[in-house]
């Protein structure tokens, strides 16, 4: 979550139709949560790349 650039690639950021934004899916701690909301968690251990074609170079 470092910075928005790595949440758009992460696995856990994910469209939330309801708010009509995007969310972290993670149930972060309220600590966490601040640091999300202000964009200041420096290597967020949550972080999974969002990595689509994975299971494709997997089938091959």
């Amino acid at each position: 979550m470092g910075n928005l650039s790595n949440c758009e690639c992460c696995t856990n950021y994910v469209y939330d139709e309801d708010y009509e934004c995007y969310t972290c899916m993670v149930s972060l701690d309220e600590d966490e949560m601040a640091k999300f909301m202000t964009n200041t968690f420096r290597e967020c251990p949550y972080y999974r790349l969002d990595d689509e074609y994975k299971i494709v170079r997997h089938q091959m």
